[in-house]
């Protein structure tokens, strides 16, 4: 990727998707050329956590809200130290931000960190193509001097595919730190950090939890070196169907029987630490806004997702696992895809989508309380 960061406004800028759907607008962000998977996310908020969001690694995100950028950047919502997002597609990018917060505009928050965008498209029409095609690569090209569409297109034909991916470790912290525990300290966890966001430890630690983060190549002996009362396995970007190690750490502490919580990435290293399969979703869940049954309880929530891939495990019986009888706990309520998973015969769950929601909802944050029941039950 090669960028710029002046003289966006005016700027010709094109988006071309590898079946050869071109949209043409103008430059937003820096100008230059970057490639990843096009997915769209529904959220009409929240666009900094978007952004800075580990999972977003390697992906074009597509904003179906027209209107992206009123509140400007500020520097207390980002989930991470940076934009992991390769490139951003808006229709109307507010002209003035207005936020108390706001330190500068979105437009310069993407350019200087050399994230590569387009604005003035029909973004309704590439959502609808990419609901109807699936996500699919796609190239953003931006410059006054462009090259001649059939080069852009075997440009975007020749970048990696999202499955097979195993990115984690490209994302996650490279030394492992501890979130101290906000308040009266009740119990030490382990988070393998696999993608995971500046507020799922803060999460924690507001129920008295120090968590020690680790990264995404941590082994069993580094989880169990820090003498945890449970074990959390984060979000994270790239093909649950790579990433053998985290499985293989999954499977550990499975053996072990220590209280055991996965959000989104975490949810399919559960399934296939369990025997299940996983698979790619058409275009997935992306948004802010996406209806969840917790069949525990029967009680619906909207919640907040970003993942392509989903695992495969049915929803009409308990399977039986080399760790005990497991069932699916959750469920989208738009498709059926599964959307968490629990042990019955001890203390391990998960869900696909993020609990800690920093833009909202906060329909789901009970899980993290539901985490600390089990922690509470097996030191009684």
């Amino acid at each position: 990727m090669t960028t710029s960061t002046r003289g966006t406004g005016k700027v010709p800028a094109v988006l071309v998707l590898e079946d050869g759907r071109i949209f043409r607008g103008r430059a937003y962000g820096a100008v230059g050329e970057t490639f990843g998977e096009a997915v769209f996310s529904t959220g009409m908020t929240g666009y900094q956590e978007t952004l800075t969001d580990p999972s977003y690694h390697r992906q074009v995100v597509v904003m179906t809200a027209p209107h992206v950028g009123n509140t400007g950047v500020n520097d207390e919502d980002p989930e991470s130290s940076r934009i992991w997002v390769s490139g951003y597609v808006v229709r109307d990018p507010a002209r003035v931000s207005s936020n108390w917060r706001a330190k500068r505009s979105l437009d310069e928050e993407l350019a200087a960190q050399g994230v590569v965008g387009i604005s003035g498209i029909d973004t309704r029409a590439l959502t609808r193509h990419l609901r109807e095609s699936g996500a699919m690569r796609v190239g953003i090209f931006s410059g006054n001097v462009l090259p001649d569409e059939g080069t852009m297109l075997a440009e975007v034909r020749q970048a990696p595919e999202m499955t097979g991916a195993n990115l984690s470790a490209e994302v996650a912290t490279k030394e492992t730190y501890v979130v101290p525990a906000i308040g009266e300290k009740k119990f030490t966890v382990a988070a393998v950090d696999l993608g995971i966001k500046g507020m799922t430890p803060h999460r924690m630690a507001e129920r008295g939890i120090e968590v020690h983060v680790l990264p995404a190549t941590a082994t069993a002996e580094d989880v169990y070196a820090v003498q945890p009362d449970g074990v959390f396995f984060s979000n994270g970007p790239g093909d649950p169907a790579a990433a053998d190690g985290p499985v293989a750490v999954m499977q550990a502490v499975l053996e072990r029987k220590t209280p055991l919580f996965g959000i989104c990435f975490g949810n399919q290293i559960l399934g296939r630490a369990l025997g299940f399969g996983t698979y790619k979703l058409k275009y997935g869940h992306r948004g802010i806004n996406q209806p969840v049954q917790d069949r525990t309880t029967g009680k619906v929530e909207v919640t907040a997702h970003n993942h392509g891939f989903a695992v495969d495990a049915p929803l009409d019986k308990v399977s039986e696992t080399p760790y005990g009888r497991a069932e699916v706990s959750h469920v989208c309520l738009n498709d059926n895809v599964v959307e968490g998973l629990q042990l019955l015969d001890q203390p391990a769950f998960s869900v696909q989508y993020h609990p800690e929601a920093a833009a909202g909802p906060h329909d789901a944050a009970y899980l993290f309380d539901r985490f600390v029941s089990l922690m509470e039950a097996e030191r009684a």
